[in-house]
C-alpha cells in the first residue's frame, strides 16, 4: 500500500466506518474503519466487488450520509451534510425534462442568486466544454444518454465544486460512448483541475482515468490496495486505446484485478 499523507488534503476520511441496521433488527457491517486522504486536483477510483462499500464512502463524502464511526472533513472542517463544493454525478442523469439543457446547467446557478447573463455565459461556456455547445436549447429528452451524462457533467462544473463525486457515471453507455467521455472526463480534469472520486466496476477504466486506484475489499468494506497509477504515457498525455496496450498499463491493470479477486 501507498502512503497518500498529505498535509493539507482536501478530502480526509479518519477511521470512518458504517454499520446498517435492516428491518428485521439485523446489523450489517458495510464499512471497515477507513483512513483515505485525497490531495487537491488528484483523480481517485475506487473499484472492488459489488457491496463492498464503495457507494458508502461516496455518501458520506457527499454528506447524504453521517458515518457511524469516525470523521469526514472537507478542507479541514467536518462533513455534516451536503455542500455546493462536493458535486455529485450519478449513474443516470437526473436532469430536469422540462428545463431547456442550458437551464439544467444553469440551475444551481439561479438557485445561488448569480444573475441571469452571468449564469447564461457561465452555463454556454460549460456545454462548451463537454461538447454540447450547439443543445442549449434542446430538452434532456431529446439527447442520447452519452450527451445528458455530458450534460449532468457541465450542471456540476457549472456550480464550481471543487470536489466532483462520481458513482459509476458512464456503466449504462454503449462502448464506444463511454470511451469517449473517458477521453473528454480526462481533458476536463487536467483544464479545470478539479479534485475526482470515481467508483467503477471496470479495471481498465479505473486505470486508464485515475491517478490513483484504490481497491476494497468485500464486506466489510476497506482498503486492501492504494496505488498510485505512475504510466509514462499518461504523463505524454497519450489517451485512447494506444495507452491500453502498452505492457505497463496492461500489468497494472492486472495487478489490480488480482487484488479485487483476492
Amino acid at each position: 500500500m501507498t502512503d497518500h499523507a498529505d498535509p493539507s488534503p482536501v478530502v480526509s476520511l479518519e477511521g470512518v466506518s458504517q454499520r446498517y441496521i435492516t428491518d428485521s433488527g439485523d446489523v450489517v457491517h458495510a464499512l471497515a474503519e477507513t483512513d483515505l486522504q485525497i490531495p487537491e486536483g488528484q483523480f481517485v477510483c475506487v473499484v472492488g466487488p459489488s457491496g463492498c462499500g464503495k457507494t458508502t464512502l461516496l455518501k458520506i463524502i457527499a454528506g447524504f450520509l453521517d458515518p457511524t464511526g469516525g470523521t469526514a472533513r472537507y478542507r479541514g472542517e467536518q462533513i455534516t451534510k451536503p455542500g455546493a463544493e462536493r458535486g455529485v454525478v450519478f449513474q443516470q442523469p437526473n436532469l430536469y425534462p422540462w428545463y431547456s439543457v442550458r437551464d439544467n446547467v444553469a440551475l444551481g446557478m439561479r438557485m445561488h442568486g448569480v444573475g441571469t447573463k452571468e449564469r447564461s455565459a457561465k452555463a454556454q461556456r460549460y456545454l462548451e466544454l463537454v461538447g454540447l455547445a450547439d443543445f442549449g436549447d434542446a430538452k434532456p429528452y431529446e439527447l442520447s444518454g452519452g450527451m445528458q451524462q455530458r450534460a449532468q457533467i457541465a450542471r456540476v462544473l457549472a456550480n464550481e465544486t471543487s470536489v466532483i463525486l462520481m458513482d459509476e457515471p458512464f456503466g449504462a453507455l454503449d462502448a464506444i460512448t463511454r470511451a469517449r467521455l473517458q477521453a473528454d472526463l480526462l481533458h476536463i480534469q487536467r483544464a479545470e483541475n478539479r479534485t475526482v472520486f470515481f467508483i467503477t466496476h471496470d479495471v481498465d477504466e479505473a486505470v486508464f482515468l485515475g491517478d490513483r486506484v484504490v481497491v476494497m475489499s468485500s464486506r466489510p468494506g476497506r482498503v486492501v490496495l492504494d496505488q498510485d497509477v505512475e504510466l509514462s504515457a499518461k504523463a505524454g498525455r497519450m489517451l485512447g486505446e494506444e495507452m491500453r496496450r502498452l505492457p505497463d498499463f496492461i500489468e497494472l491493470r492486472e495487478r489490480i484485478a488480482a487484488a479485487i479477486e483476492h
